[in-house]
């Protein structure tokens, strides 16, 4: 059965078949349906979201940052540095994920995840990305997650093209989608218009 997408704002509900090209005006939030899941995309702040999981753009040592890293360490807490450190000392490789409690979140977990940085696309750039996503795919699964959060994961300092790396979360989420009845909802939250527009334009690509 082909995808149907939903576009919302308040007071409107429009219900669109899923094989008409849409174009994108405004950062609406966008539902995609995929079997019994859906993707939503969202422009929004990730650390306010409801979701069983949250997941964090980290660094290899899991030592905090900026961005993504940052905003969600100063929301949760000081506690999730501390579990870090004692559970996680030799940090986290590259497409790899650990998971936290989620401290002062709307959340069970934090998924702490490395994206790879963009180095041209020649160095197994968007293998590690898509690892990234399905390892978070798969704590989620594994910790009986209803509900996760992703930033787009190493767009960020990081470097990784948006287009690019729009298309490989987009896919690797949706591959999982449709061979899974753990997840139900896959939010990507999306902090500016640029990344949503970038994110927008893959997944109407993959209703066609």
């Amino acid at each position: 059965m082909a995808p149907i997408v939903f576009y919302t704002e308040p007071g409107d509900q429009y219900l669109i078949c899923a094989l008409q090209v849409v174009r994108i005006i405004e950062c609406k939030p966008m539902i995609v349906q995929f079997g019994s899941a859906r993707i939503e995309l969202v422009l929004g702040d990730i650390t306010t979201q409801r979701v069983d999981a949250i997941v964090n753009a980290a660094n290899a040592m899991l030592a905090g940052g900026g961005g993504v890293d940052g905003a969600i360490h100063n929301a949760a807490g000081p506690e999730i540095m501390a579990e870090l450190n004692r559970r996680y000392p030799d940090g986290c490789p590259t497409g790899s994920a650990v998971e936290t409690t989620a401290g002062n979140l709307n959340a069970k977990y934090i998924f702490h995840v490395v994206g790879p940085i963009w180095r041209g696309g020649g160095n197994q750039e968007r293998e590690l990305l898509q690892s990234a996503y399905q390892t978070c795919l798969s704590l989620g699964e594994k910790l009986q997650c209803r509900s996760l959060a992703f930033p787009s994961i190493s767009t960020g300092v990081y470097g990784y093209p948006v287009d690019l790396a729009a298309d490989v979360a987009l896919k690797t989420v949706a591959t999982r989608l449709e061979s899974t009845n753990q997840l139900e909802v896959v939010k990507f939250v999306l902090f500016d218009q640029g990344t949503f527009g970038g994110y927008a334009r893959v997944l109407e690509t993959m209703l066609v």
